[in-house]
């Protein structure tokens, strides 16, 4: 009994220590399995991930190329609108010079027709008067302080017979009168001439050119002062008490 009671523990430790052989087996099996099935996962996660950074960086490209692209479009839009102002103003610029050339082309073709029409008119005036008639005759050296028609009336009057003290009376009896002007004219009375003969055809008594010289004027001047007050500082005395002569 005995022995049969060792075999069959025998036989039972031998089977308990298969089974525990298989179970011990089918553990690190599994436990390949699981540490594959992990290895299969990194590896998938990790290709993954070079995927994922491979489409990261594909899109960055993308985002990159079209950055470029809207920037060269943008570059191009504003060279374009850039050429566009500025032929523009070039244009306008073009247009106020023109403008401005042919306004200064007519202001001087304005005044050049101006001049033209004043020259025609002041022809005209001394075609009308006949002069001024120039003194020939001489002045004397006592009268050269005096110029113009103020020398001619000096000369004039030292041969009429008066004497040099008397001009400063004659000097500023025809400055009152015509300041010693052959065109002056009197609108209201008709006086004319130098000594404001009324009315000037009075003068033609001395010479036909009474209305353009002024010798003529001063001789009919110095003629009608003897006459009638016998002297120019007579003259000029009366002219101080009535305001004319």
């Amino acid at each position: 009994m005995n022995r049969l009671a060792s075999r069959v523990g025998v036989r039972v430790a031998s089977v308990g220590l298969l089974v525990a052989g298989l179970i011990a087996g089918v553990y690190l099996g599994q436990d390949r399995v699981v540490q594959a099935q992990q290895r299969t996962s990194e590896a998938s996660n990790i290709v993954q991930v070079d995927v994922d950074d491979m489409q990261l960086l594909k899109q960055r490209q993308s985002q990159h190329a079209a950055a470029r692209a809207f920037q060269r479009e943008a570059e191009g839009d504003a060279a374009a609108k850039a050429a566009t102002e500025a032929k523009s103003a070039a244009t306008k610029a073009h247009t106020v010079e023109t403008k401005a050339i042919a306004e200064k082309k007519a202001a001087a073709e304005a005044a050049a027709a101006a001049a033209a029409a004043a020259t025609a008119t002041a022809k005209t005036k001394s075609a009308d008067s006949g002069g001024p008639v120039s003194y020939t005759g001489d002045i004397p050296s006592s009268c050269s302080e005096y110029s113009g028609s103020r020398g001619v009336g000096c000369a004039l009057m030292l041969q009429a017979g008066f004497g040099l003290d008397q001009f400063p009376c004659l000097d500023k009896l025809f400055k009152k009168e015509s300041g010693w002007n052959y065109k002056a004219t009197n609108h209201s009375s008709g006086a004319y001439g130098i000594p404001q003969a009324l009315p000037g055809s009075k003068m033609a008594s001395v010479a036909s050119d009474w209305k353009s010289n002024p010798a003529t004027q001063i001789k009919w001047g110095l003629n009608y002062i003897e006459g009638r007050y016998n002297t120019p500082c007579g003259a000029w005395s009366h002219s101080q008490d009535t305001g004319w002569y």
